[in-house]
């Protein structure tokens, strides 16, 4: 199967690129940079350092995406959005890890799903997709539990709450039959007052080279369940990535996110 990295100078570009090493069914037919960048026109392999891979870095999208199988794309929302479309004319999968996406841009990947193939997640990893998964059942257990979400990360990243902390959110209002966008607090140093019943909080960090954390705590009067997930290390959302990729070379045209890719519904 060829894969082609978008964002292939970005952490999560390079650690694609190294996890495909290590892959006998995965080669890399493409590696793509934004315009102008310095490693145009290289081998690949100057962004992970090991053999040549044979394939240069380049700036041309539609060659990259049209020599591809599947495109792994990590780089910025309004990237995501061009790559997605080409992807869909074309013909090829793509696996988005891309934060920060629009509702306008999500639905445009919903049109373009009904002739591609898209696996979107804002955090490919498996155990991720897990504490989602226990999330759901955790916060319709608990339908009177006050729920608080923490996330950090390093400081380079420029959206919050991540789009983890958001997605997390979205599953525990889901699972009580509300919409996030009526319970979510992102900020209370306003406020005087105290703690609205059925409010999902969020808490932001960003510091020094963290990887992602996420943590939901779930809290009653006599009780507190938290459901946390630390990264040690970016690979491993790499290897969810890999495996999204596996996943939409045997399934029909349609949007989906990494709980199908683990068969979790």
């Amino acid at each position: 199967m060829r894969i082609a990295v978008a964002g292939a100078t970005g952490r999560m570009g390079r650690a694609v690129l190294t996890a495909l090493r290590d892959q006998t069914d995965l080669e890399l037919s493409g590696a793509l940079a934004r315009t102008g960048d310095a490693a145009c026109g290289q081998d690949a392999a100057v962004l992970v350092g090991g053999a040549p891979f044979g394939v240069p870095v380049t700036d041309v999208a539609e060659e990259v995406i049209a020599g591809c199988d599947i495109l792994i794309d990590f780089t910025r929302p309004e990237a995501s959005d061009a790559y997605a479309a080409v992807c869909a004319r074309l013909g090829k999968g793509a696996v988005i890890g891309t934060t920060g996406c629009s509702p306008a841009m999500l639905e445009r990947l919903r049109t373009a799903a009904q002739s591609g193939r898209f696996v979107v997640a804002a955090n490919m990893s498996v155990g991720v997709t897990l504490a989602l998964h226990l999330l759901e059942i955790a916060a319709r257990v608990l339908p009177d539990a006050d729920i608080e979400i923490l996330e950090a990360h390093h400081r380079h990243k420029v959206d919050a709450p991540s789009g983890t902390a958001l997605r997390l959110g979205e599953v525990a209002a889901g699972a009580r039959g509300q919409r996030l966008a009526d319970v979510a607090v992102y900020e209370r140093h306003r406020q005087r007052a105290p703690r609205a019943a059925g409010a999902i909080g969020f808490a932001t960090l960003r510091a020094g080279e963290i990887v992602g954390e996420h943590r939901v705590y779930l809290a009653s009067p006599t009780e507190r369940l938290e459901i946390a997930h630390i990264a040690d290390n970016r690979q491993v959302f790499a290897e969810g990535a890999l495996r999204a990729a596996r996943f939409l070379m045997t399934s029909p045209a349609g949007l989906y996110d990494m709980q199908d890719v683990l068969g979790l519904r």
